[in-house]
């Protein structure tokens, strides 16, 4: 047996090769193996995002949240901007420490408290995250080639894990060669999807509430990658600049999303055919070769955000530090993590609309909170000399229970109050609808809130294993 925290060390020979399987797990990269620049995270977080789901994020804002085109762009740049601004500062403990973003998540919540935040985040993008984008990509498979939805899934699903299984050098390449095609697509598409629209002033009295919605959604979309900022940004050397280390993630993040998500939102201005899929409504103003080169594109989009999702559920379970058997190291995670988001699309093909929708808001339930706990702990030791705080890292008696109060506090209060959900309205909303659904704001701002207060009353301690 050996911890997943210890298994895999990263062979020298890894380096910048590209077609090897990486075997690193959570631990550490060691200097010897670092490499690349900060200009890698510009497409390898734009990329992603440049696909189906983040249309629909635009797309909901104006059919499910009644606003106008531009009351929905207004929210989706907000939220968008908010969730950006986070990704590129996290990012900074890639090269600071070496190790996965929810690694970094044992200076916050300790040694054991951190499987709570771990475990959560590997079913988020392995399962969630996974089955949302391959859906969007087995529907434009289908409208494509005619495809049933099913083969078209299982065809999907299997370059993704290919990509993840290989690991880190190979997903930043597969980023980098897909950029410039998805950008070329999705800008035509948006070109001809504004001079088609309809009335953009027009809305369906969405209000304040709707705003809240949208921004939400597009909030809890863009910071969905905060918990995997530091997976992509651990090779780098510990010597890469500071700034571009924030500025490109948090600048591909938001150019993608904002723009996608603003051709979705005037996408659903024009009235699509009855019975149409998701992809089929979006593409169903295009002319024919445009048409079949935005399906091209939602099916490599996806691809390209997914192979990020698996590799960071992967990446979430060996920060979990339990034991698991020898052969059980990264690859073979992605797979299963893969084979359990596979299951999740296929139950979800039926309704992926009204699926994503709460799709979306839940991540931002737990996201807000647990970025509220991160965002302070990374402010209290921004100062500390890396060598003091490394130890803790590996030191499984070292705890800090505040940063797991302050999470669950801040989700118990925010949830039930703050929710509005088809299946479940909270307290507030019931009684104000205009409030929308502000719960990862109030999570974030009660979690982060308490912890600071607990942090500073009860400094973490560290014992013995």
């Amino acid at each position: 047996m050996t911890t997943a925290t210890t298994a895999g060390t990263a062979a020298p020979e890894y380096g910048d090769k590209v077609i090897a399987v990486e075997t690193a797990g959570s631990e550490p990269i060691p200097d010897a193996e670092r490499h690349g620049s900060p200009l890698q995270l510009l497409w390898t977080w734009a990329s992603p995002n440049i696909e189906f789901a983040t249309v629909y994020i635009g797309v909901i804002s104006v059919l499910f949240f009644g606003l106008s085109f531009w009351e929905a762009t207004a929210a989706l740049l907000l939220g968008t901007a908010l969730g950006s601004l986070t990704q590129g500062v996290l990012s900074l403990d890639g090269p600071r420490f070496g190790v996965p973003q929810m690694a970094i998540g044992r200076f916050a919540f300790g040694y054991r408290g951190n499987l709570l935040p771990s475990g959560v985040n590997a079913l988020v993008a392995g399962v969630g995250w996974f089955a949302v984008n391959s859906v969007s990509a087995a529907f434009a498979l289908n409208t494509l080639t005619d495809l049933r939805p099913l083969p078209s899934l299982l065809i999907v699903v299997a370059a993704e894990i290919v990509i993840g299984f290989i690991g880190h050098n190979f997903v930043h390449a597969f980023e980098k060669y897909a950029f410039p095609a998805l950008a070329v697509i999705f800008l035509l598409a948006g070109v001809w999807t504004f001079k088609e629209a309809g009335d953009l002033s027009a809305g369906a009295g969405g209000g304040i509430g709707g705003f809240l919605l949208a921004f939400s959604t597009a909030w809890g979309y863009a910071a969905g990658w905060n918990p995997g900022a530091s997976d992509y940004s651990r090779y780098l050397p510990r010597t890469a600049s500071r700034l571009q280390t924030v500025v490109y993630p948090a600048v591909g993040l938001f150019v993608s999303i904002a723009v996608v998500s603003v051709i979705g939102a005037a996408s659903a201005t024009i009235v699509a055919p009855d019975g149409a899929t998701p992809t089929a409504a979006f593409t169903g103003h295009l002319p024919g070769w445009l048409s079949n080169l935005v399906l091209l594109a939602i099916i490599l989009g996806a691809v390209s955000a997914n192979a990020l999702n698996v590799y960071s559920s992967a990446m979430s379970i060996t920060s979990l530090g339990l034991k698991l058997p020898a052969w059980l190291g990264r690859s073979a995670i992605v797979v299963l993590c893969g084979l359990a988001g596979t299951g999740a699309a296929w139950a979800s093909l039926a309704d992926a609309g009204h699926a994503y929708e709460a799709f979306l808001l839940v991540i931002a339930y737990w996201v807000g909170p647990w970025l509220g706990v991160v965002l302070v702990e990374r402010w209290a030791r921004s100062r500390t000399p890396v060598d003091e705080l490394a130890g803790r890292l590996t030191d499984r008696g070292f705890s800090n229970w505040p940063g797991v109060t302050a999470l669950l506090i801040g989700i118990a209060v925010s949830v039930p109050l703050f929710s509005n959900q088809e299946k479940y309205v909270g307290w507030v909303p019931e009684r104000w609808p205009s409030f929308g659904d502000i719960t990862c704001l109030v999570g974030f701002v009660v979690s982060a809130g308490l912890y600071a207060v607990l942090r500073k009353a009860k400094a973490p301690q560290s014992s013995a294993a």
